[in-house]
């Protein structure tokens, strides 16, 4: 390699970097260490840490801390679905496909769409392949971004579309926003391929995106709804029932723990009449020569099924365990049983939303939520949520951290409350916040 290259050795890759910047030696640690010595300072290094379970917990903005059940890992440990992540080979990887398909299932009626995807890597990156998609099927490159949509999501989006040379229109941030589709009226045009927003949005909104839906489609354009928080489905409005053309999702709050930011699962829905540059794979129900019940491949569009110039997708990873959690998880559930978890989320962020709302100088902005809500607190709300910790509790997520440009956002803090959030934590919290604002 380094002949190919002509380079001389290893340290002449690195020969660009101004020899102040190098090191010839990783400073703070020994040549070597024992096993045991590694792992007592390893132990110390990790007891620094202040895990969700540990203290109140109310951080949210798309990761979000939900009860997993126990037998949810058993489950996903079983040998039936013990086979290859990407089912290759039909006929040995039979509870592969089965759990995908059912997976699939699920996932179109959550969003109230036709046709779903077996899966995606996660919920940013299924976000960023509907405005491909939405590209694909309008002919067009300009997508609109909705200014309540996670900046993470944002920033994946307009990273891959740079690189496709694709035009990406992002609004500014508004927590207070009341009706989504006047703050798009003069940005869509005839131009554009779609319009993204989140549904609850960043700062925790809900609304009806049925007039939305019509502004888009009157310049004919597709209306792409990303959702971070999964058990929202079992609450409000779908999707689809809302006029949405492809929905993308992160599925991480059924089936899957925070794992200190992964591995997550991005869900994917569309409408039947634009399955074919739907990104991904889809798994079919069949029967085989004998009349049994079997499970295909149906559609692979992905650039190691095809040739890499006709793929829909080169990042389509399926993140398999994971979507079979979600899926074990949904089973457990039914729809009754999310519903009933949806009405449980809802009724604690409402009486948090209430405690925090007495403690002086504390102001709710989020009129309407599910689980989720935005705080204007009197002073620097990252300064607040480090306060916070010293009193043992994980307060939310500060906008600043979200949005650090904008300035105007400095003071706000995302709360969410979850089925985990019981009434000594919000009590905790309460106690804690009028604490630190005194």
């Amino acid at each position: 390699m380094l002949a190919a290259v002509g380079a001389p050795d290893m340290d002449a890759l690195f020969d660009a970097v101004p020899p102040d910047f190098l090191l010839h030696s990783i400073p703070g640690l020994s040549s070597h260490q024992s096993e045991i010595a590694v792992e007592r300072a390893m132990g110390a290094l990790a007891s620094r840490n202040m895990p969700a379970g540990s203290v109140p917990f109310f951080a949210g903005c798309g990761a979000y801390k939900h009860h997993v059940p126990a037998s949810v890992d058993h489950l996903i440990q079983r040998s039936e679905f013990m086979t290859a992540y990407t089912p290759y080979q039909p006929e040995i990887a039979q509870g592969t496909l089965q759990y995908l398909f059912e997976f699939q299932t699920q996932v179109a009626l959550l969003t109230g769409m036709e046709v779903a995807n077996a899966s995606m890597y996660d919920g940013s990156t299924a976000a960023a392949e509907a405005v491909f998609m939405a590209n694909r099927v309008t002919k067009r490159n300009k997508a609109v971004l909705s200014g309540g949509l996670h900046p993470h999501y944002r920033s994946v989006i307009e990273t891959l579309a740079h690189y496709a040379e694709n035009e990406v229109v992002a609004l500014p941030p508004k927590p207070e926003q009341e009706r989504p589709e006047q703050d798009f009226a003069g940005v869509i045009d005839d131009e554009t391929s779609c319009v993204v927003v989140q549904l609850p949005g960043v700062f925790g909104g809900v609304r009806d995106l049925t007039p939305l839906a019509e502004l888009a489609h009157s310049h004919g354009a597709l209306l792409v709804v990303v959702v971070t928080e999964a058990v929202s489905f079992g609450a409000l409005r779908s999707p689809g029932s809302m006029g949405a053309d492809i929905v993308a999702a992160e599925g991480q709050s059924i089936g899957n723990g925070l794992n200190f930011g992964g591995p997550y699962l991005g869900l994917f829905a569309t409408r039947e009449k634009f399955l074919r540059q739907m990104p991904g794979r889809l798994c079919g129900q069949t029967v085989d020569e004998a009349g049994r019940r079997g499970f295909v491949l149906t559609l692979a569009t992905r650039e190691q099924h095809i040739r890499r110039d006709k793929a829909t997708s080169n990042i389509c990873t399926n993140s398999g365990l994971c979507a079979l959690a979600f899926t074990v998880h949904m089973t457990l559930l039914g729809e009754a049983g999310l519903r009933k978890l949806a009405r449980i989320n809802h009724a604690n962020a409402v009486l948090l939303a209430e405690a925090l709302g007495k403690v002086p100088g504390v102001e709710l902005v989020t009129p309407q939520f599910f689980n989720e809500f935005t705080i204007r607190v009197p002073r620097n709300g990252a300064d607040v949520i480090d306060a916070l910790v010293d009193e043992g509790v994980i307060g939310g997520v500060p906008a600043a951290r979200l949005f650090p440009r904008d300035g105007d956002l400095d003071n706000l803090i995302i709360v969410a409350a979850t089925e985990m959030t019981a009434p000594a934590d919000r009590a905790a919290y309460a106690s804690a916040l009028r604490k630190v604002l005194t």
